[in-house]
């Protein structure tokens, strides 16, 4: 024990640790702001709080009776609080006995008011089960009425159907049966009734005798045999079509059937296969005569008929299904005499005709026959899309801003399309063998009319023009698309289409490749002595000025042709059925325009690249090592801005139209004549410090010149296209860095070779030893510098290139010699 009370009091001294959610729910209860009460209370601090200075210390005794004082009162305020709880076990055990005392009385209250509430119930339910007693005989009451009332009706309602049937009472008989058929209803649920069920029957059984009656009356009417009646329909029969509505379906099918086939057996017998009007050529009669039968129909017996029966319609359609059997009937036996001609004009006739119905008749009828409506074709934008009903040679305008204007309304479809015409479809193979027959004749007169009247005349002024021909051709396309869309959306369309395509590629060869200038094998070019003499005004192009405007003329054409080509794939997708869209694809016939435009404007270039070829030729020649001054432009730099400055205002004039080939043109030339250039460059050996410094002016000219050449010779100066100066911009630099690296000293060759290195940035040995060649060093000065070149070659090849592409547009170093920066400023000066 004296051993654990060292251990207690050191457990009382120490500072009493409380749960965090404890001490937050203290300080809530009994806030204070004293530093005692605090949990992190730290009494050094406290004290240090008391007494900052040594002269505080002086109010110690002061302090310390504050302290006591409130621990004294502390201690009161426990020993309050402590004597307080002492009896709170016992007061709180008698707050509980009460508790559960109160807890019993509401118990048994309760029970009370649920005994009381069940015996209400019961009292409720005895007092209520009178009232649903009465509630269900009324209900049956009711329902017993209104079935003996339902089964009277029906009773008197048979006796007196059956009466009236036998008096032929129809128009009593057509309200009649309907209300008794609706009354009917009500006792199916009672069918196993005796009684019911013989009404049922009864019912069944008039109603078969009035559809047989029926029936023979119109029979006696309308006799299979024989003429029809003089008279006009009578009121029996007007009333006996009502009944027809109220019976089996059947029965009214019947009566249309039996009246038509009546109304059309004339027209069998004077349109049989061995009459002279039942031929092609006279099908007009056909159509007259089902006009004047549906006008004397409707006089007639236009009242006799309910209107929602559309017996006019029907007449018209059951006619037109005749007519496409007869018609095809008789064309499979004597298809040797149908000709294009007699063809076009009976399908003319008989779409007409079809026409006529669908603004007569809304087709209703032929929902439920086999009929298939034209499919709906897709919008376009296509300058193809004009009015087919109106004259069919109208030219075709093609325009950028055609596909701005407006869609035209689509007009509504016919649904008689093809309910005739569609017999002429196994015949179509006469019209396309036709218009293969009549597309090769056009093609071949295009092609005599070309020869006759020679290439078109230079028009410089309106730029150039398309051949006439080709406009033709495909006004002559769209009249047979229009016509045999209206003939067939099917498989003669798929043939029309592959006709098309063999003379869009024989126009291509024939018209258009076919006169493109032939290239010769003779050299119009100039001697070096007579390039020295040059002077302005001297022609070395091999094509004439009509022969570049025919180029541009054709170029102009094969461009028309592979736009109105594209327009024209697509309106035939939309004259064709669904199905069959893809198989039309005009993308090979395409191809074979961009092929002409490709080899038009390799021709233009050919010609400009030949004609600058004699002038490169004598600046390779020229004794570049004996020029002994920079003076003005060389003569061959005159002579090819001469050949420049005649054929691209031309090309550019005629191609004006088609601004973007003009473009391609001035870039496949800078392709083609920039390395040619810089091949020339590498012939010039040995060079001079002077010459080096002729050229590089020399370049520099022709630099200038390539970069305006999209505007050479143009009032209107446009700024030349950003791929066509990044080409000429690069490839003239070139130049101009080959011929500064040949004034550069070559000594020290170390400094010689970075400077290469770092202006041309070609790691070939070849584009250095061409270098070397044009300084004029000997072999053994090569050998150690080409040795020394693959020394200083950097490691890594993308480095190089980047090094290369950086030097382009670097200006000029600043140690780079006098001479150079004499020659920049003679440059600047004379610009």
């Amino acid at each position: 024990m004296e051993e654990d009370e060292p251990e207690l009091a050191a457990g009382l001294e120490a500072a009493l640790e409380l749960a965090p959610a404890v001490q937050a729910a203290i300080e809530q209860v009994f806030p204070s702001q004293d530093p005692l009460d605090r949990a992190d209370f730290n009494a050094v601090e406290y004290i240090n709080t008391l007494f900052p200075t040594e002269q505080s210390l002086a109010n110690i005794d002061e302090v310390v009776n504050k302290i006591r004082l409130k621990i004294r009162r502390l201690d009161d305020n426990i020993r309050t609080v402590v004597r307080g709880q002492t009896n709170v076990g016992q007061d709180g055990r008698q707050a509980l006995e009460e508790a559960q005392k109160a807890i019993q009385q509401l118990f048994g209250k309760i029970k009370d008011i649920k005994d009381k509430a069940e015996k209400s119930e019961q009292m409720v339910k005895e007092i209520t089960r009178d009232i649903k007693q009465l509630d269900h005989a009324k209900r049956h009451l009711t329902t017993s009425i209104t079935t003996l009332n339902h089964l009277h009706m029906l009773a008197g309602g048979v006796d007196s159907l059956e009466a009236m049937t036998r008096r032929r009472q129809y128009g009593e008989v057509a309200n009649l049966l309907q209300g008794v058929v609706n009354v009917l209803e009500h006792f199916n649920k009672y069918m196993g009734i005796p009684q019911i069920r013989q009404l049922s029957e009864r019912v069944k059984a008039a109603q078969n005798e009035l559809g047989q009656q029926i029936l023979a009356d119109f029979e006696e009417a309308f006799p299979s045999q024989g003429t029809k009646r003089p008279g006009g329909p009578s009121n029996v029969l007007r009333d006996a079509c009502l009944v027809a509505n109220v019976l089996d379906p059947r029965i009214k099918q019947e009566i249309i059937k039996k009246f038509i086939k009546q109304h059309l057996s004339e027209y069998l017998v004077l349109f049989q296969e061995n009459q002279d009007v039942a031929w092609l050529d006279k099908i007009d009669r056909r159509y007259a005569w089902i006009k004047r039968q549906l006008v004397d129909y409707e006089e007639k017996y236009g009242r006799m008929f309910p209107q929602e029966w559309c017996m006019t319609e029907r007449i018209a359609v059951e006619f037109c299904h005749v007519t496409r059997t007869e018609l095809a009937k008789i064309m499979r036996t004597r298809a040797k005499e149908i000709e294009v001609k007699l063809l076009l004009f009976a399908i003319q006739r008989t779409t007409n005709f079809e026409g006529l119905l669908a603004k007569r008749f809304s087709g209703c009828t032929l929902a439920d026959g086999t009929l298939k409506k034209p499919e709906v074709p897709l919008p376009s934008t296509n300058p193809f899309l004009e009015d087919e009903t109106g004259t069919e040679t109208d030219e075709i305008v093609i325009e950028k801003s055609d596909t701005d204007k407006p869609k035209k309304p689509k007009v509504p479809d016919n649904p008689f399309h093809g309910i005739v015409s569609k017999c002429f479809e196994p015949h179509l193979y006469v019209y396309i063998e036709s218009q293969d027959k009549n597309l090769g004749e056009l093609i071949d007169r295009f092609v005599a009319d070309f020869k006759a009247q020679g290439p078109p005349k230079p028009n410089v002024d309106e730029g150039g023009a398309v051949l006439p021909s080709c406009a033709d051709l495909f006004v002559y396309y769209k009249k047979c698309m229009v016509q045999c869309s209206q003939l067939s959306t099917g498989e003669p369309m798929i043939a029309l289409t592959t006709i098309f395509q063999k003379y869009l590629r024989e126009y291509a060869w024939k018209i258009l490749s076919g006169n493109l200038p032939k290239t010769t094998s003779s050299s119009g070019g100039l001697t070096i002595t007579s390039l020295l003499k040059e002077k302005e005004g001297s022609e070395v192009a091999k094509f004439t000025l009509e022969e570049l405007c025919l180029i541009c003329s054709i170029l102009s054409t094969a461009e028309y042709c592979l736009a109105t080509t594209q327009q024209l794939e697509e309106k035939l997708k939309e004259k064709v059925d669904a199905s069959l869209v893809e198989r039309i694809n005009l993308t090979g016939e395409m191809d074979t325009f961009s092929i002409v435009i490709s080899n038009s404007i390799q021709l233009l270039v050919q010609d400009l690249d030949a004609a600058c070829d004699p002038a490169l030729t004598a600046m390779s020649k020229m004794q570049w090592q004996n020029v002994e001054h920079v003076g003005d432009q060389s003569p061959y730099v005159t002579s090819v801005i001469l050949h420049i400055k005649q054929n691209v205002p031309i090309i550019r004039d005629n191609l004006a139209s088609t601004r973007k080939y003009f473009t391609q043109f001035c870039i496949k030339f800078a392709n083609s004549f920039i390395p040619k250039f810089i091949n020339h460059l590498f012939k010039c050996k040995p060079i001079s410090m002077v010459g080096a410094e002729q050229l590089l002016l020399d370049t520099h000219s022709l630099k200038m010149v390539l970069l305006d050449l999209p505007s050479i010779g143009s009032q209107v100066v446009r700024k030349a296209p950003a791929s066509y100066t990044k080409i000429v911009v690069k490839g003239m630099t070139r130049a101009e860095m080959i011929l500064k690296v040949v004034m550069a000293p070559h000594e020290p060759p170390v400094v010689f070779v970075d400077n290469y290195i770092k202006l041309l940035a070609d790691c070939s040995t070849d584009t250095f030893q061409k270098i070397l060649d044009m300084k004029g060093l000997k072999r053994s000065e090569q050998s150690s510098m080409l040795d020394l070149f693959r020394q200083r070659l950097p490691a890594p090849p993308s480095g190089v290139e980047n090094t290369g592409s950086l030097s382009l547009s670097a200006p000029t170093p600043e140690q780079e010699s006098s001479r150079i920066r004499k020659l920049e400023k003679l440059i600047k000066k004379r610009l």
